[in-house]
């Protein structure tokens, strides 16, 4: 595998709206084009990136950098994290999940963050199990919904 992490420009951006994943895993994901927009919305504080294997567009990821998680409840504390995984359906099952979450946990500690957290839906079909293999551990928490895991990035 040749893998790399692409900034969206304009020469590569059709090839992530081209991403597709599975029907069945719709209901767990925003697809790239909503996530774009959300990037547009969020500014400075989303990190969106095509997964790239050679010549191919194989994923998308988009990582969030340094929020306020929940101002209301404790405005000191700020987040980074894995907000958006999408893997083309003829592409999963070959690594490059695991290789995104490694790319996003590389790219907090180069910014000096300790964990990285990310959210997943329950139940069938939900990417908890995906996320626990890799050694991400529940925090008790909820966010729209979905399951709150942090994966610490201490060496």
């Amino acid at each position: 595998m040749s893998l790399r992490l692409e900034k969206i420009t304009p020469a590569n951006v059709e090839a992530g709206l081209g991403i597709r994943i599975r029907p069945e895993q719709e209901k767990n994901v925003e697809s790239v084009a909503h996530s774009l927009a959300e990037a547009y919305a969020w500014g400075d504080t989303a990190w969106p990136r095509l997964i790239v294997d050679g010549d191919d567009t194989v994923g998308f990821l988009m990582a969030f950098l340094d929020i306020r998680w929940n101002p209301e409840k404790d405005p000191e504390d700020r987040r980074s994290g894995l907000w958006r995984l999408n893997i083309d359906a003829g592409a999963q099952s070959r690594g490059y999940g695991r290789y995104a979450v490694r790319e996003v946990a590389a790219e907090i500690r180069r910014r000096g963050g300790r964990q990285l957290f990310t959210t997943w839906e329950s139940g069938e079909g939900g990417t908890g199990d995906f996320y626990l293999k890799l050694g991400f551990r529940l925090t008790g928490e909820t966010s729209g919904g979905q399951i709150v895991g942090v994966l610490d990035l201490d060496d």
